[in-house]
């Protein structure tokens, strides 16, 4: 496995993760003290969190974890370019 394909596998993990957030922000009565869940918050927050600082919520609807995987995905392409740069 080479450092790209380990690049791909953590973004990929990423997404997973904030998938599952947005899931789980649907789920009523979710136990946010449930090991797995709070995880997955603790997790998660570090990316959201300055999104939401910096787009509030649109008419009650939270965009950040849009904005969070169109970042994310922006920073991956950059990242895997400079990498296959560097290894050639």
């Amino acid at each position: 496995m080479g450092l790209i394909d380990l690049v791909q596998i953590l973004f990929r993990a990423l997404y997973l993760l904030l998938i599952i957030r947005v899931v789980l922000s649907w789920v009523p009565g979710i136990n946010h003290y449930h090991p797995a869940v709070h995880l997955v918050f603790r997790l998660t927050s570090p990316i959201l969190d300055p999104i939401r600082r910096a787009l509030p919520p649109m008419g009650g609807l939270d965009l950040s974890p849009l904005v969070a995987i169109l970042l994310l995905e922006l920073v991956q392409n950059v990242l895997i370019r400079v990498l296959v740069q560097a290894l050639l």
